[in-house]
């Protein structure tokens, strides 16, 4: 099966854009030309678009997704190395949780400052904000 890049997009859910990106990242084998120089994907072309996606999806950038394109076609190395990815990868997501928390305990304090409708003059939201925003250096 081969396909043009236009097939392989809409095949893979991708723009075109995006599939010349992975090529420009050489995050894809470069694929053949036909006679009137048109890209030639290939049903492997296809699986690797898959994985690059699917990799996105769980918020792993290019380098770390070029290093697992390059481990998939070394099968008999050590998954050491994608182990310790993954645990980073899980380590980042456990600061973003953690950051998140901090800014959901915060936003609930400020809502907390305002109970029943006021006039903005008395928001008790407002004047937290105002409170805590950090001073602009002076400007001379």
């Amino acid at each position: 099966m081969t396909l043009k890049i236009g097939e392989l997009a809409t095949a893979t859910g991708v723009t075109v854009e995006t599939l010349r990106f992975y090529e420009q990242e050489r995050l894809l084998t470069p694929p053949q030309r036909s006679q009137a120089n048109y890209r030639i994907y290939s049903e492997e072309h296809q699986r690797q678009v898959h994985f690059i996606r699917y990799c996105r999806s769980l918020d792993i950038g290019i380098e770390e997704i070029r290093q697992l394109l390059l481990l998939r076609l070394n099968p008999s190395q050590s998954c050491l190395t994608v182990n310790s990815l993954l645990d980073e990868k899980l380590a980042q997501v456990k600061q973003r949780i953690r950051d998140l928390q901090c800014l959901q305990l915060e936003l609930q304090q400020l809502r907390s400052r305002c109970s029943k409708p006021a006039r903005t003059a008395d928001c008790g939201i407002l004047k937290g904000l105002s409170e805590a925003a950090p001073a602009l250096p002076q400007t001379s």
